[in-house]
């Protein structure tokens, strides 16, 4: 429906608005130019923040750098696969898993909500948001009107809608309006999808205004746009933008659903710093013409655990750090920047005569931990679990693994030294012949072949220990499935009769873990510490010392690091930390002895 708005056009600023804390319904709803809210025009000023990628403890303080930089507005990603890491199991009340207190929390805060459900939401996360359950069907099709992949899209749709549907802004909620799918242009066109899509939403209650979000280029707006639904542009910096939006669906408004910050990094890139003079004029250009605007990111957070996703540009396979500081206003630790004063200074500058900005929040405190020392504990190799037999390899969604590593083993029949190809690698592998290291195979520099020595074994014994590095999360090649996804050859010869052994490295596993009680000395060992503080505070861990691998803190996941940079400082928040005894453990691919480990205030 288009309404025609028939009162005086007058811009309303509002910075944290008091009608959050009143009771009672709101009117939000879609002119052809403009967004109103209870019966004004309102412009949307808004900042990106995930609570998936912030722990629930910090929620408010980011909200509230939020505020005090000047938004009035929220927006925020939902990843499918973090709410249901398991096909039909669903987790909306642990910890950063409980949205509806993140709702509580900016309604509290006196801000508005935009919701960025996907079910894709790219973002840098893993596999994009969707749930890696789906690709243990071989031939599987994604973004689309597969039936297999719409039961459940749909099914998360209406589980998400019983979470969002008490705080939507008809009911007094923060929530004004929500994303259909994300830079779908980009992907695809199939306009069945995007209609069903926006009618499964309506038919589970949500009933609030929608937008979608796509590139300022006309195939992009006229496979990703929704007549109804705003226009979003990836980003909009330009009056011939917003034009563009207008025409390419017109009667609804535009707005730049993305305005960047920052951006982000690989691993082996060096720290993305982009130009803050030319943000700071897209802004001005936003705000002198009242255009609404959603910053990506004001605050990016930590791709925790096996989270970080990962591209496929012209460089090949491209997997992204475990940071997602992002180079935005706030930090990953959540410090103000440089950045973030000049944005303040600017969004302030447009305040209404004696109005000022909230202070801003305190830090949350950093502090510094003293060199760890670390000791071999257990090593991969140890008590590995019951193997499954197969033929040949199949990737690690067949045998039903979603993240972590997973181990190929044959004897070497017929050929047992020369060239081996492994078709395809994804991502990281170390290659072992009778329990002896020999080298590394990795997608991201296009390794996938090594030459096996000779050796006096009749059977030679050929290992490979693959790291599932992050699923692809944009464009074309996201079926990205890891382990081993087709074939080894040795001097061409297809290799049979493997043994495959799970390794996912999940919480119970690392929970499983016992000393070894021997001397270990073949890559792939755990290390572990203990160290001792007696006030809170965050802190990074700097593991410059050691290669590949990942680290553990009191059984939580801090994420990969990896030697070749540029990230070598781990994030840690306070509450995973204990005043007294604590607990850290590293695995590494390729270290066989320890390295002392120290606690920063910063990423670098």
């Amino acid at each position: 429906m288009r309404y025609k708005l028939k009162i005086l056009i007058i811009f309303v600023f509002i910075s944290g608005s008091n009608l959050m804390g009143q009771s009672g319904k709101h009117a939000f709803f879609l002119t052809s130019t403009d967004f109103i809210l209870d019966g004004m025009p309102f412009q949307i000023i808004s900042g990106e923040i995930h609570p998936a990628r912030i722990p629930a403890e910090y929620w408010r303080h980011r909200v509230q750098m939020a505020k005090a930089m000047g938004c009035n507005t929220i927006a925020a990603y939902i990843f499918w696969n973090y709410h249901e890491s398991e096909e039909g199991k669903y987790d909306f009340t642990t910890g950063n898993h409980n949205l509806q207190e993140f709702f509580k929390i900016v309604q509290e805060e006196g801000m508005w909500l935009i919701v960025r459900p996907g079910p894709y939401v790219c973002a840098e996360w893993e596999f994009g948001g969707i749930p890696p359950y789906l690709l243990r069907i071989p031939d599987i099709k994604l973004r689309c009107m597969d039936p297999r992949y719409m039961t459940a899209a749909e099914r998360y749709i209406s589980k998400l809608a019983e979470e969002i549907k008490p705080f939507m802004v008809t009911r007094g909620g923060p929530i004004l309006m929500m994303q259909i799918e994300n830079e779908y242009g980009s992907f695809g066109n199939d306009r069945n999808y995007m209609h069903r899509l926006k009618e499964v939403w309506k038919a589970s209650g949500v009933d609030i205004a929608t937008f979608t979000g796509d590139g300022p280029t006309e195939y992009m707006l006229e496979a990703g746009s929704l007549e109804g639904s705003a226009v979003g542009l990836d980003p909009g910096s330009s009056q011939a933008d917003f034009d563009l939006g207008a025409k390419m669906n017109p009667g609804v408004p535009v707005f730049s659903s993305e305005t960047y910050p920052g951006w982000l990094t690989h691993w082996g890139e060096e720290w993305i710093r982009p130009d803050t003079t030319q943000l700071l004029k897209d802004v001005k250009f936003l705000m002198d013409n009242r255009k609404s605007f959603n910053l990506y990111v004001l605050h990016g957070g930590t791709n925790f655990g096996f989270t970080a996703g990962a591209n496929s540009g012209g460089k090949g396979y491209e997997p992204d750090v475990t940071s997602y500081d992002y180079d935005a206003p706030v930090t990953e630790q959540g410090q103000i920047t440089p950045k973030y004063l000049a944005l303040r200074k600017l969004i302030g500058s447009y305040l209404p005569k004696g109005k000022k900005l909230p202070p801003i929040p305190e830090p949350v405190p950093a502090m510094e931990i003293a060199p760890i020392g670390l000791q071999p504990f257990a090593s991969v190799w140890d008590k590995l679990p019951q193997p499954v037999m197969t033929v040949q390899p199949k990737p690690m969604e067949a045998f039903g693994q979603d993240y972590g590593f997973i181990l190929y083993s044959t004897e070497l029949i017929g050929h047992k030294s020369g060239k081996l190809v492994v078709t395809d690698i994804h991502d990281y592998a170390t290659v072992f012949l009778n329990g002896v290291y020999i080298g590394k195979l990795d997608r991201r520099e296009g390794i996938n072949s090594i030459e096996i020595p000779a050796s006096n074994v009749k059977n030679p014994v050929l290992e490979i220990l693959v790291e599932a590095m992050g699923r692809i999360n944009f464009a074309q090649y996201m079926i990205d499935r890891k382990g081993i996804t087709d074939r080894v050859t040795l001097n061409g010869m297809t290799l049979m009769n493997w043994k495959v052994y799970n390794l996912p490295m999940d919480k119970k596993y690392v929970y499983d873990l016992r000393s070894s009680g021997t001397t270990l000395k073949k890559p792939g060992i755990f290390f572990r510490g203990t160290f001792f503080i007696q006030k809170g505070g965050d802190t990074y861990f700097d593991v410059i010392n050691y290669t590949k691998g990942v680290v553990w803190i009191n059984g939580h996941n801090l994420g990969r690091y990896w030697n070749i940079g540029p990230q070598v400082r781990l994030y840690c928040p306070s509450s995973w930390l204990y005043e007294g005894a604590n607990e850290i453990l590293i695995f590494d691919l390729h270290l066989t002895e320890p390295k002392p480990v120290l606690g920063m205030k910063t990423l670098q």
